[in-house]
């Protein structure tokens, strides 16, 4: 009993089984038929195709089989399959293969494209036809430019190809582009796939080819790889000097690719090749032009109904590519020759029509300027971006920049640029300031763009440092001289700050990052860009961060450690002090340019000529333009926000313990992290005299721990000058100021400020600082009763409490007045942090006190004592 082929369907798809079923068991049986037996059959001639193509996979395969032998194996097979089907699979499989010269693909292809046509036309199949023939023709293509390419023939230069008119472009950039190359050519990692190489396997050329209907060819735009590939295939001799270009166009004309298609070749390797471009750049450049000549003068390339009043669809295609392109040395030079170029064929046009091709040819030329300028600029730029940065800077890759990209970027976008390349640098804001000053000294930068490719191999090895250096500021130089509106002070270092505080928000550790922030801010001249970023800042990346602060040293009551700022604050402890240090500064910029705003006008925001296409996002000074013409800050918000900042960065900077919201009543607490555009009740009139006392107490904490920061005894030695104090940190000599300014504007008296400064010094043993601070008290009286009891101390110390009591200084203690002696007993010297000072510092002092005491004061005698006291004890050690 035979079951049919749909029952055995889905068992084996490529073999026909027979069934049997056991009439007695009801078993089902299969019969297996040998192949060899299959192919016996007269009926089973896709069986044997199938056989044979097997066979040709193997032998394609094997890598030790003879060119000749592979051949005559493949043709035979090739010849022995019936099926058309499997006959073209076979086919593709053999065109496909790697292993197959291209001399065993041509003569196998045409023995079988010769076969088919010794056949019956109605009997052949067409498809199989119509590929051995579109084959056939790619094969003789690849032949022709292969054998092109092999140096046997060559071209020699004739006068006409000379590069008159682009010689002086070439002078004139040639140091930059020597620059460029120096730049480009350090070592990098690379792969051997993406490798550019001329030659091309045969299989690969046919890969990405294909016929179109009207007997030309059509390239397949594949990866960008295989493009080049294509491309490198094609042009790369004739670029080289190596190969005949009028003959390898005429061979590409006459196959059929498009005018077109060889262009976009031909700029690809162009551009792809840059290295090698700029090795010598006169002769790529004389090899483009015949090229690029020979491509134009193809039919199909500029249209005969080209409408003289509109753009060429041709040159507009070579000005797109450069626009895009970000081998910026390559483009520029390919603008040269293509503007050269577009001058000649569009100018040979003009015949009886001269008016109408003038106006065509002013407003081609036109976009070949606006064209050349830009990739000037953007060669330049590229230059100073690929410069590396120094060992221990930030680093990263160098940006890549193309006339589309910074016209995408917006009017911000070069400036955006050149700041990412400043902070990769690690360039000080004051050195930035300096570089960008040079471009107003018009003798120094005639001829800085040339200079700046120079090579100083005359220069010594130790000073090659300061040379890369020098080199450098002449490139930023240049730079800002071609982006003159683009690279304004003011727009750079907004930019700078930006990058700056951007880059701080990605590791707030990295206090340096907002530090460097705030000094770019500065540097900005116009009120208004100053307080639109200050704004910008302030709401975008600080505010968030400055309240997790001041909630948390509030929570804890304290400066808080290390592991609590991390937790809340995403920062370490010293990360946060200078943190807060930043935030006040921040907004005494923004204080300072709110008061300062009324009084100027808006900037005039312009842009380059070549650059005014820009369309993108708005530049950073629109942004704080456009936030402040909605409404301005409250100035009485951020200074009180900046009072807060101050007692924040106080705190934290002396380890003190204090609550800093409690230091506020209710409207103030509440008028905390509001927006500083928005009005808010702020506290008026006395302040509680609790709260007044909390603050005094927190301010004369301050002053105690800054005096402590800068103890130096060694400064108030008499004779010396007191020692300058360091601008920043715990012994920054601005603490007392700020102390005073905070003072007034929490209510706190200032002159008991004063007379604990100047009491703490004492204490402290400095002497000489105590005295410049004694000028500014107010109420002497107060302060000569405060320096009586710390002399009486320092006395006490040296008669009663000193290990190295003398003889004399009990006689003297003996012979003391007994109110005085009674008094010194009752001293407590412990107070002192510095009780062993110079009698000559502590005869001076008590002379100051007998100075500022009015002589009806109720202390005045026992201060006259004293002085006696000091006298004596002065003569003792003396002798």
């Amino acid at each position: 009993m035979g079951v049919n082929s749909v029952t055995s369907k889905g068992w084996q798809l490529l073999t026909q089984q027979v069934c049997l079923l056991d009439p007695i068991t009801g078993a089902l049986r299969t019969v297996n038929i040998p192949f060899h037996l299959a192919l016996s059959d007269k009926k089973s001639e896709r069986a044997k195709d199938m056989h044979l193509i097997k066979r040709l996979t193997t032998i394609l395969r094997s890598r030790e089989v003879e060119p000749d032998i592979l051949e005559s194996e493949a043709k035979s097979v090739l010849l022995d399959i019936k099926h058309p089907a499997i006959k073209k699979q076979a086919l593709e499989s053999l065109l496909s293969n790697k292993n197959a010269p291209v001399s065993c693909l041509t003569n196998i292809t045409c023995a079988l494209h010769d076969t088919l046509k010794q056949q019956d036309p109605e009997e052949v199949d067409a498809a199989l036809l119509q590929l051995c023939s579109s084959q056939l023709k790619l094969l003789q293509l690849y032949t022709d430019i292969q054998n092109l390419h092999s140096g046997a023939d060559r071209e020699a230069c004739s006068e006409n190809d000379s590069l008159e008119g682009i010689e002086d472009e070439l002078s004139r950039v040639g140091p930059t582009l020597q620059r460029y190359a120096q730049l480009t050519a350090r070592p990098s990692v690379s792969f051997a796939q993406d490798s550019p190489d001329s030659s091309m396997p045969a299989q690969a050329f046919l890969s990405q080819m294909e016929c179109t209907d009207d007997e030309g060819l059509r390239v397949i735009r594949g990866s960008e790889t295989k493009w080049n590939h294509l491309g490198n295939f094609m042009f790369w001799g004739c670029l080289c000097g190596k190969s005949p270009p009028h003959k390898v166009c005429d061979t590409l004309q006459q196959a059929g690719i498009s005018p077109q298609q060889l262009l976009s070749l031909l700029l690809s390797v162009w551009l792809q090749r840059e290295k090698e471009v700029l090795q010598k750049p006169e002769e790529a450049v004389r090899n483009l032009h015949i090229l690029l000549i020979a491509l134009s003068d193809m039919k199909g390339a500029i249209e005969e109904s080209w409408d003289p009043q509109s753009i060429s669809p041709w040159w507009q295609q070579v000005r797109c590519t450069c626009i895009q392109s970000h081998n910026a040395a390559a483009a520029l030079l390919a603008a040269f020759v293509a503007h050269r170029a577009a001058k000649a064929s569009i100018t040979s046009r003009a015949d009886s029509k001269f008016q109408s091709e003038w106006e065509a040819v002013s407003l081609e030329l036109e976009q070949w300027v606006v064209c050349v300028h830009q990739l000037e600029d953007v060669l330049v730029l590229q230059t100073l971006l690929l410069v590396p940065p120094p060992q221990g800077a930030a680093g990263g890759a160098a940006a890549q920049c193309s006339i589309k990209t910074l016209l995408e970027g917006g009017t911000g976008g070069i400036a955006d640029s050149v700041s990412k390349w400043v902070f990769r640098h690690n360039l000080a804001p004051e050195r930035l300031k300096e570089i960008l000053q040079k471009r107003e000294d018009e003798e120094a930068d005639e001829e800085l763009e040339q200079r700046a490719g120079e090579e100083g191999n005359e220069q010594q090895e130790e000073e090659k440092s300061q040379e890369d250096t020098d080199r450098t500021a002449e490139l930023l130089v240049a730079v800002s001289q071609r982006f003159p509106h683009s690279l304004s002070p003011d727009l750079l270092f907004t930019h700078c700050c930006w990058e700056y505080v951007v880059q701080w928000n990605k590791d707030p550790e990295e206090g340096r990052y907002l530090w460097l922030a705030v000094e770019h801010l500065k540097l900005v001249s116009c009120p208004y860009i100053h307080l639109g970023i200050s704004a910008m800042m302030w709401s975008t990346f600080i505010v968030k961060r400055f309240s997790a602060a001041a909630f948390l040293m509030e929570k804890v009551g304290k400066a808080p450690k290390d592991r609590l700022c991390r937790r809340d604050v995403g920062m370490g402890d010293k990360a946060v002090t200078s943190f807060l240090g930043c935030c006040v500064q921040l907004l005494q910029i923004l204080m300072e340019a709110d008061s300062a705003v009324e009084d100027v006008t808006p900037p005039e925001l312009s842009v380059e000529e070549a650059w005014c296409g820009a369309e993108g996002p708005a530049s950073l000074v629109e942004l704080a333009e456009l936030g402040l013409g909605q409404r301005g800050v409250c100035f009485t918000l951020v200074q009180h926000h900046c009072l807060l900042a101050s007692l924040l960065h106080a705190a934290m900077s002396f380890s003190l313990r204090v609550k800093p919201l409690s230091l506020f009543e209710g409207k103030g607490k509440n008028a905390f992290f509001r927006d500083l555009t928005s009005i808010q009740l702020m506290p008026t009139g006395d302040m509680d005299p609790g709260l007044v006392s909390l603050r005094q107490e927190f301010l004369l904490r301050v002053l105690t721990g800054w005096v402590q920061a800068i103890d130096d005894p060694s400064s108030s030695a008499p004779g010396t000058k007191t020692p300058p104090l360091p601008s920043s940190g715990p012994k920054a000599d601005w603490w007392p100021s700020l102390c005073l300014e905070l003072g007034s504007l929490l209510q706190v008296n200032p002159d008991i400020l004063r007379r604990h400064i100047v009491c703490e010094l004492y204490n402290q043993g400095l002497d000489l600082r105590a005295e410049e601070v004694m000028l500014e008290v107010e109420d002497k009286d107060v302060l000569g009763s405060q320096l009586l009891v710390l002399t009486g101390q320092r006395l006490s110390y040296s008669l009663l409490h000193s290990q190295s009591q003398t003889q004399a200084a009990m006689e003297l203690l003996a012979r003391l007045p007994p109110t005085l002696c009674t008094w010194l007993k009752a001293m407590d010297p412990s107070e002192l942090r510095c009780p062993l000072v110079p009698l000559s510092q502590t005869s001076r002092l008590v002379g100051r006190l007998i100075e500022i005491l009015p002589e009806n004061h109720a202390q005045y005698s026992l201060a006259l004592h004293l002085l006696e006291a000091v006298d004596a004890l002065t003569t003792e050690d003396n002798t």
